[in-house]
């Protein structure tokens, strides 16, 4: 008898390998240092243990010395290579700076991969964003991501040393953000980046490629996303993957994109999402302001 015979499967695209498989093969990234910022939670440690698992030393780096020093303990315990940590502000240059200096010294080279994976994002009405909270997302989400960039190819430049970065983007980078009119505009840029020095820096041997994750639940989800998601509790029938994703399909989908079986792929943002973002319908639902949305009432000054 025939599979189809015997077996149904689940509707929508098929379920990844197993947690603790890996994508490439073993050792891909021996002798290599990986350092990703927002490293210590969420997406961000589920692409540094993917890297763990061929091979790779970790440099994670964050604003919070607790939550790195937890994962730091996790990424551990995967493979057994070496994980060093480092606080810090991004969107502080001389922290930068000091940054990839500890990544030299713990691990004992630079970073031969870089993953700008922090960012900072929250639901908000475009006309009640404050000053500050525009700085905040964009300085974190965009400045930041610019300055690891640009330190990571400085040291690089500066030895003649081929290198590879991964920025972590967002679809709405191509549609719009309503709801998150700072942090689409932030990650617009940061797709610019990447189609930008990838030009720039090519000659050089630096290849720059951008990553976007669909809907990916995990523990470390912010209130607002847990929010969203306890609202619409059927959130796989809205895929048309008919699931949701799991964060290590993010992290085999880096560690392709850094490796040596890539090398030719340059200037492009690969989007992880079941095709979510290209979903449309025939006839569109009505329209309900954001503000309605975030349920906010009439805007007064």
């Amino acid at each position: 008898m025939t599979h189809a015979e015997t077996e149904q499967d689940p509707p929508g695209l098929p379920a990844p390998p197993p947690l603790g498989t890996s994508a490439l093969p073993a050792g891909t990234y021996d002798g290599r240092v990986v350092l990703v910022t927002g490293g210590g939670t969420g997406l961000g440690k589920a692409i540094g243990a993917e890297f763990a698992r061929l091979g790779a030393e970790l440099m994670i780096v964050g604003r919070t010395a607790a939550r790195l020093e937890a994962a730091r303990r996790e990424l551990t315990d995967i493979a057994g290579t070496r994980v060093a940590t480092a606080v810090c502000d991004i969107r502080d240059p001389g922290a930068v700076a000091g940054a990839f200096d500890a990544c030299e010294a713990a691990l004992g080279g630079r970073p031969d991969v870089l993953v700008n994976n922090a960012a900072a994002n929250f639901p908000v009405a475009a006309e009640e964003l404050s000053p500050n909270g525009w700085r905040a997302v964009v300085d974190s989400t965009l400045t930041g991501t610019w300055f690891m960039t640009r330190e990571f190819a400085r040291r690089h430049l500066a030895a003649r040393t081929p290198g590879s970065v991964v920025n972590v983007g967002a679809s709405y980078a191509w549609t719009g953000g309503p709801g998150f009119v700072h942090s689409a505009a932030a990650k617009a840029g940061v797709k610019n980046l990447v189609e930008t020095l990838a030009v720039e820096w090519g000659p050089y041997g630096i290849q720059v490629n951008g990553l976007v994750p669909g809907l990916m639940p995990h523990e470390d989800m912010t209130a607002d996303i847990r929010g969203a998601l306890a609202r619409a509790p059927l959130h796989d029938a809205r895929q048309p993957a008919l699931r949701v994703g799991h964060p290590r399909e993010l992290g085999w989908a880096a560690t392709f994109l850094a490796s040596p079986y890539a090398r030719f792929v340059s200037g492009h943002t690969l989007v992880v999402d079941g095709a979510n973002w290209q979903r449309r319908v025939l006839v569109n639902d009505p329209v309900v302001p954001v503000r309605e949305q975030l349920g906010r009432g009439p805007f007064a000054e």
